[in-house]
């Protein structure tokens, strides 16, 4: 049974920092994408980041470059994001998602994620 589970959510200031975690279990963690996406109330979800763990290749949502970092820890079966510079703009519902396939040009789009996790909120106030 495939389980992400996510932490590492909580409530920061403007300008501060968080480093979100997804750990991933009863999946071969090296053979597909894994990503990052959000939810916040009464919008659509959005892909953040992705990371292909056999080659490293990432990928970012234009919103976040430069300020969000998304890593890996095989050893671990561990995904992490890193996140600087927030703004209130980044509150909302982060997710852990797990593909079966490898990241590609739609790497942003749920449709690619086979296995997601519960969810850890991300609340940034001005």
């Amino acid at each position: 049974q495939v389980q992400l589970v996510e932490s590492g959510g909580g409530s920061v200031q403007a300008g501060g920092s968080l480093r979100l975690s997804c750990a991933a279990s009863g999946y071969t963690y090296s053979d597909g994408c894994m990503a990052w996406f959000r939810q916040a109330p009464g919008k659509e979800r959005e892909g953040v980041a992705a990371i292909y763990p056999r080659g490293g290749s990432t990928y970012y949502a234009d919103s976040v470059k430069g300020r969000f970092t998304i890593s890996q820890d095989t050893a671990k079966n561990t995904v992490y994001l890193q996140m600087n510079s927030l703004k209130p703009e980044d509150t909302a519902m982060y997710y852990c998602a797990a593909g079966i396939l490898r990241c590609g040009s739609a790497w942003y789009t749920g449709l690619t994620y086979d296995y997601w996790g519960q969810g850890t909120q991300v609340t940034v106030s001005s």
